[in-house]
């Protein structure tokens, strides 16, 4: 009997396949060209995640170069791809020709979709590791995946943003040489506030106003990790568009489980190393006990929006109390003017900035206040 279309295609069960690893695999997802259809790729980066893989997930519309950039800054242990037929031919080589001109020519690149078995030899030839068609089991893809992870080695490259990718995470892995140089950014910005306020967006906008203005920047992003599998669902680079700020952005995605920021510090030293002398970092935003980063950052922008609670939940301590600007997003909703007055009651001098970050409102005073 065939499946109703309205029944979601079946998943594996959720089990941490990656706990006996050299490291939990780091896969970047992305769909190359004009296909704008995501179902499939998000059902993987699900699966993958509830197997335990940190599955970075970067969007549609992709370009070559753009996700030769995002593998490279997030350290993935594998690029997995797929496109619309008959440009894999066309498309597959541009992105391997990019990852070499990006300082990873290391990087395994996984491609799949409609794919004609005839040009599958081509593709292998051309230095993609495995090609998948509609069809292939998962556990088929998960244990492709797995296969990709090896123990993670100082990173011989003459590109210094493949370099930094590298030391990220042998940092987080707390696997750094103590030799390693250090130095804190001129200002290190924390973005907080509860999940659905719209801070990757927000940060993606205030990153694409800071290449406007000829600078650049890093971004490093923390999503939490499962408590049951270890797999985390990292997707908060895809607010970034990549194809207008190229390298000009450094974004590095990591996972955590609640509020252990304990590798940050080292971190950040890294970024400062590397020559950014400014750096973002958006917090996992769990609810309003999340105050950690306040000892790691500068300042620290809190990101509201209507409808989060009446006047008693402004009042309770927690995120609220750490906040040296408060960030009302979404002015665009119904209920705007009540929660900037509910936070001019609490705010005691400090800034409320009133931003849509969808549309680039308020964005340029609010990186202006944090940054000047």
């Amino acid at each position: 009997m065939a499946r109703p279309l309205s029944e979601p295609t079946s998943a594996l069960p959720k089990r941490d396949l990656c706990a006996s690893l050299a490291h939990r695999p780091r896969v970047l997802l992305g769909k190359m060209g004009l296909d704008g259809h995501d179902r499939g790729v998000k059902l993987i980066a699900r699966v993958l995640r509830d197997s335990g893989v940190h599955v970075i997930y970067s969007g549609l519309w992709q370009t070559p170069r753009a996700l030769a950039i995002s593998a490279r800054d997030e350290d993935a242990d594998c690029l997995a791809c797929s496109m619309m037929s008959n440009s894999h031919l066309v498309l597959v080589p541009r992105l391997l020709e990019e990852c070499t001109r990006l300082g990873r020519p290391d990087m395994p690149v996984h491609v799949g979709g409609i794919l004609p078995q005839e040009d599958v030899a081509a593709l292998i030839k051309a230095g993609v590791k495995r090609v998948f068609h509609t069809g292939t089991p998962m556990e088929e893809i998960v244990e492709a995946v797995r296969q990709t992870v090896q123990l993670r080695q100082a990173l011989v490259s003459t590109n210094p943003s493949a370099q930094l990718a590298r030391q990220i995470s042998l940092a987080h892995e707390g696997r750094l040489s103590a030799q390693t140089p250090l130095a804190r950014p001129r200002r290190v910005i924390g973005i907080t506030g509860a999940p659905g306020a719209g801070k990757s967006t927000l940060v993606a906008a205030m990153a694409a106003e800071h290449v406007r203005r000829g600078k650049r920047i890093a971004v490093v992003a923390f999503d939490p990790m499962s408590p049951i599998t270890g797999g985390a669902l990292l997707g908060d680079r895809l607010r970034v568009d990549f194809h207008a700020v190229d390298e000009a952005v450094f974004y590095r995605s990591l996972a955590i489980v609640g509020e252990d920021y304990a590798t940050l510090p080292t971190i950040i030293g890294l970024v400062g190393a590397a020559g950014f002398d400014t750096l973002l970092i958006e917090t996992v935003g769990a609810g309003q006990n999340d105050v950690a980063i306040r000892a790691h950052v500068d300042q620290t922008a809190v990101v509201v929006v209507p409808g989060m609670g009446d006047s008693v939940q402004m009042d309770k301590a927690g995120i609220l109390e750490i906040a040296d600007v408060f960030v009302a997003n979404k002015a665009d909703h119904a209920g705007e003017a009540k929660l900037v007055r509910e936070l001019g009651d609490i705010a005691a001098g400090r800034r409320i900035l009133e931003t849509i970050a969808t549309q680039g409102k308020g964005v340029v005073e609010l990186l202006d206040t944090l940054l000047g």
